[in-house]
C-alpha cells in the first residue's frame, strides 16, 4: 500500500478543512465524512509550459501522450506512467451546430461529444484517473452504484487493470439494458438491487470498508480530477477562448463540480482570460439540486427520482456541496426540463448527424429554455455537453420515433414491389 506522497498535491475536504492523506483508501474525510478535493499548489506551473506540453503530445503515439486525460496529466494525478491505465479516452469532438443554435435560440452553439469515449460516456475519463489511483493504492476490487453508465466505464477499466469489480444497479426498467450489458460483458460481478441509485450508493458506502472495496463514484476525489479533462480540451480546441456559457445535465452533479474546479484553475494559471458562466440542467422529476438554486441555496432536499432520462435519475446528489459552491463562484443558474422537452432536443441532435442519450439532451433543452427566458442572450456563445452516446438508450428512441411527437420519424412500412417503394422516394 502507499502510504505517502513527495507532490504539491494533497486530499482537502471540502466540509471541515482538514487535510487527507493524498493516497488513502476512504474517499471520504476520516474526521467528519465530508467529500474530498484534491487540492494542488498552481504557481509552480506556467501557462506556456502546458499549454506547449499538452499539444506536443498529441503527436505521441505513446498511451498516455494519446489519451484526451493523461495528456492534461499535471492537472490530474501525480503518477508514474507506467502506473496509467488508458485506453484512448478522451479527444471527442467539439460540433458546431448551426441549426440547433437557431432551434435553441444563440448565435454560436458547439457540442462537445463526449458519447465518443470508448464505454459511450463522460464516465471513462474519470474511470481511467480513478482506477489508476486504486492500481496506486494496492486495491484489489473497486465498486460502484450506478444506473448504468458508471458501471459500464467501471467494469471496462477494471478489467483492463486486472482488478475485481463490483457494481450495485436498480434492477428492473431502471437501468438500460444496453448500459447493463456492458458491465456484464466487461465481467463486473453485478447486483441488481430492489431500490434506486441513491439507496444503492447508500448501502455501497456503508459496506465498502467492511467489503474493502474503492468506492469510484463521483464522491471519489480522482473521479473528478479525470472528468476536468473536458474543460481543458474544450477551452484547447477553441483558443483558449472561453465561451460565454457551459451548459450541461446534472444527476449526481460530479461534472458540475469538475468543470467548475477545472475552469477556476485555468482562470488561476492563467490558460484562459475570463470565466465562462455555467447552467446546470436537471429533469424535472429529478431536480433537487434546482430546487435549492430556486430556495436561494437552501439546504437540498432529497426526492424519489422519477425521469426517463435514466443517466440523471437521481434524488440525492452525493456532490452538492461541491457543485453549488462551482456554480455560485461561476455566476451561474441551475434549472429543468421536462421528459418531452429532453425527447425532443434529443431529437434534433440526433438528426444533426450528432446523437445522444436522452439525460445528455437535456443541455440542449435547457439551454432553450433560458433563451426563452432571457437569462441567455442571443448573441451569446455557448458549448453544450452530451454526456452519453445514442446507443446508450436505444430503446428511448425506438418509442419516441414511434410515437405522435413533434420530430417523430417512425418507419414506412410498403410493400416488396419495385412500385411501391417509388411512390414513396418519389413522395420525399
Amino acid at each position: 500500500m502507499v502510504t505517502g506522497s513527495t507532490t504539491t498535491e494533497s486530499l482537502q475536504c471540502v466540509r471541515c478543512g482538514q487535510d487527507q492523506n493524498l493516497w488513502q483508501l476512504s474517499p471520504r474525510c476520516t474526521a467528519c465524512g465530508g467529500l474530498l478535493a484534491v487540492s494542488r499548489d498552481l504557481s509552480e506551473y506556467d501557462a506556456t509550459m502546458l499549454r506547449g506540453a499538452w499539444a506536443a503530445r498529441r503527436g505521441s503515439l505513446a498511451p498516455h501522450d494519446r489519451s484526451g486525460v493523461w495528456r492534461f496529466r499535471e492537472l490530474i494525478a501525480p503518477l508514474d506512467l507506467d502506473e496509467m491505465t488508458a485506453r484512448g479516452e478522451g479527444n471527442t469532438g467539439l460540433y458546431p451546430t448551426e441549426e440547433l443554435a437557431r432551434w435553441a435560440g444563440v448565435a454560436s452553439l458547439h457540442l462537445k461529444h463526449e458519447g465518443e469515449n470508448p464505454t459511450g460516456s463522460f464516465k471513462d475519463r474519470g474511470m481511467t484517473a480513478g482506477v489508476s489511483v486504486a492500481r496506486k493504492l494496492g486495491a484489489r476490487t473497486v465498486a460502484c452504484a450506478s444506473t448504468g453508465n458508471t458501471s459500464a466505464s467501471l467494469a471496462s477499466y477494471a478489467a483492463l487493470a486486472g482488478l475485481g469489480c463490483l457494481v450495485l444497479v436498480p434492477a428492473g426498467e431502471h437501468t438500460s439494458a444496453a448500459k447493463l450489458s456492458q458491465a456484464l460483458a466487461y465481467g463486473a460481478r453485478t447486483l441488481a438491487i430492489r431500490g434506486d441509485f441513491d439507496r444503492a450508493l447508500v448501502l455501497l458506502q456503508a459496506l465498502a470498508p467492511e467489503l474493502d472495496l474503492y468506492v469510484l463514484n463521483s464522491v471519489n476525489p480522482w473521479r473528478l480530477e479525470g472528468q476536468k479533462s473536458i474543460m481543458f480540451e474544450t477551452l484547447e480546441a477553441l483558443g483558449w477562448e472561453a465561451p460565454d456559457w457551459i451548459v450541461l445535465p446534472g444527476g449526481n452533479l460530479g461534472n458540475t463540480s469538475a468543470f467548475t474546479k477545472a475552469l477556476l484553475e485555468m482562470r488561476e494559471l492563467g490558460l484562459i482570460a475570463r470565466l465562462p458562466r455555467i447552467a446546470v440542467v436537471q429533469a424535472a422529476g429529478a431536480s433537487p439540486f434546482a430546487a435549492s438554486y430556486a430556495g436561494g441555496w437552501a439546504p437540498l432536499q432529497p426526492v424519489r427520482a422519477d425521469t426517463m432520462a435514466t443517466a440523471i435519475r437521481i434524488g440525492d446528489p452525493v456532490n452538492h456541496p461541491k457543485a453549488s459552491a462551482g456554480v455560485r463562484a461561476l455566476d451561474g443558474v441551475v434549472t429543468t426540463v421536462t421528459d418531452p422537452e429532453i425527447m425532443d432536443a434529443k431529437a434534433l441532435v440526433d438528426r444533426a448527424g450528432i446523437g445522444c442519450e436522452p439525460a445528455s439532451a437535456a443541455s440542449i433543452a435547457g439551454l432553450r429554455r433560458l433563451c426563452k427566458e432571457g437569462v441567455i442572450g442571443a448573441e451569446e456563445r455557448v458549448v453544450a455537453v452530451i454526456t452519453g452516446h445514442l446507443l446508450k438508450d436505444p430503446d428511448a428512441s425506438s418509442r419516441y420515433h414511434a410515437s405522435a411527437a413533434e420530430h417523430a420519424n417512425p418507419p414506412t412500412e410498403v410493400d416488396a414491389d419495385e412500385r411501391s417503394i417509388r411512390a414513396v422516394v418519389r413522395g420525399l
